[in-house]
């Protein structure tokens, strides 16, 4: 992709300035961490059982922690090199605790975190096909992110999507005990678990409103989660979708007032337990008020 400056009509090339340093990445994200990944950093070089994790880091919205490591080298094996952190997390989720109540002063209980969301994300200035191809499981918790940096100081940072059609890892993984044990306990959602309860007409229904959210804006990333279906744009995830069997229960992460809704379709859950983040619980059991929810959802980005 090809970048520009225009000046009075006049297209200029930004030309690319790549990193000299891994280091120079690693300074960079974990310096804008919550803004680029809306992550909490805890440590930089944490090391454990004799390994080097780059970035420790902790997820508030899925009580998770992360692990963020930093590649020029594209002959790596992501996958490889990512499960033996997973399982390296997994065997010492004590001290993975002790470092974040040290690091942040904070008392965080074992039973508190969700390791099932536990997830490794690599971080470049390129990958290889090989390298996407081999993350390219709808089931793997290893992300790809890409990053440069170009001439006018501007920086551009793009996750790896996996493709909606991408086969599960589980047949590969079923052949390798460690592997194995990592991915009966990490735990990466899809969009077809979340299909299997509803009923035919809400399956469709749900089709519909996804493809709808989608068009909305660009570079909207849909982000399965064990209860909903979260939307995201950037870092913000702007509505959850949560399917029953016979209705859709959908939440928009504005805070009560902030939406302008006439109609009154939509219900005040501030003081109310409810799934996700936002103050508007709308319920939607047909494509009737579709366009108008549309217009709420959009509200929110």
């Amino acid at each position: 992709m090809s970048i520009y400056a225009n000046n009075k009509g006049k297209l200029n090339q930004i030309k690319e300035k790549p990193f000299k340093l891994e280091k120079e990445i690693q300074n960079l994200f974990e310096e804008n961490l919550n803004t680029i990944m809306g992550l909490e950093l805890i440590k930089s070089e944490f090391s454990i059982k004799n390994k080097r994790i780059d970035t420790l880091a902790y997820d508030s919205q899925t009580n998770a922690f992360i692990i963020i490591e930093y590649k020029r080298d594209k002959n790596i094996s992501v996958v490889d090199q990512g499960f033996t952190y997973l399982s390296l997390m997994l065997e010492n989720k004590a001290d993975f605790i002790v470092e974040y109540n040290e690091s942040l002063k904070r008392q965080l209980k074992r039973d508190e975190v969700d390791w099932s969301q536990t997830r490794v994300v690599f971080v470049s200035t390129s990958f290889t096909e090989n390298q996407k191809l081999a993350t390219n499981f709808k089931d793997i918790a290893i992300e790809l992110w890409e990053i440069k940096r170009y001439e006018n100081n501007s920086v551009s940072i793009t996750p790896i999507k996996k493709s909606r059609s991408a086969e599960s890892i589980k047949p590969i993984t079923e052949q390798n005990k460690k592997l194995k044990a990592v991915q009966a306990e990490i735990k990466v959602y899809t969009e077809e678990e979340h299909l299997i309860k509803p009923i035919e007409e809400i399956k469709e229904l749900y089709e519909t409103l996804r493809s709808r959210i989608v068009e909305l804006t660009s570079d909207v990333e849909v982000v399965p989660q064990k209860i909903y279906i979260a939307f995201k744009k950037e870092k913000k995830n702007f509505v959850y979708i949560h399917l029953q069997k016979k209705n859709i229960k959908i939440w928009l992460n504005a805070k009560w007032g902030e939406i302008d809704e006439s109609k009154g379709i939509a219900y005040d859950v501030s003081n109310k337990g409810h799934y996700g983040y936002g103050d508007y619980e709308v319920d939607m059991k047909d494509d009737s008020q579709l366009e108008y929810i549309l217009s709420l959802i959009k509200q929110t980005i």
